[in-house]
């Protein structure tokens, strides 16, 4: 009824693991560069822990274990996805740390993962952080600029529609 009156909300998504910030666009893969599976952002990695983006409650945990899942308490899907055709290794690289229904903060390690071994396989490591319900959820995402970052640290903001 007052819809104008409802207060945006912003949320922030910080880094998974520390690397090299890489625009979605530059992500080798059109499923991800041309945002079909929605907005979010890529990071080089430099470190072999993935943490959460953002607090919630796990939804999923690929049998691959190269995907997983999450909700927030305010309704963004975010799907954290570690590398490109990962899904061929069957899961050999990664430990994951988490179980669905777990609550997760970006303190939480995800998952400890061998990116060396994904290098090894022909793989491309680079770590992707998108919200998947982002064309029903998202007003804006702010602007996310290409450099070196450490996990925990502010990668952009979201407003809520």
């Amino acid at each position: 009824m007052f819809k104008f009156l409802k207060k945006k909300v912003a949320l922030k998504l910080v880094a998974p693991v520390d690397g090299q910030i890489v625009a979605l666009e530059n992500v080798n893969d059109p499923v991800f560069s041309q945002k079909l599976m929605g907005e979010g952002f890529g990071i080089q990695p430099t470190s072999g822990q993935v943490y959460a983006p953002i607090s919630g409650t796990i939804t999923s945990v690929f049998k691959t274990k190269h995907a997983i899942g999450l909700t927030t308490p305010e309704g963004l899907e975010i799907l954290i996805h570690i590398g490109l055709d990962t899904v061929e290794l069957n899961g050999v690289p990664f430990s994951i740390q988490v179980k669905k229904d777990d609550q997760v903060t970006p303190k939480t390690v995800l998952a400890d993962v061998d990116f060396e071994q994904i290098k090894a396989a022909g793989k491309e490591t680079v770590v992707l952080t998108l919200v998947t319900n982002s064309a029903t959820q998202l007003a804006e995402l702010t602007a996310i600029s290409t450099q070196p970052i450490k996990h925990g640290a502010e990668v952009t903001s979201l407003t809520l529609k």
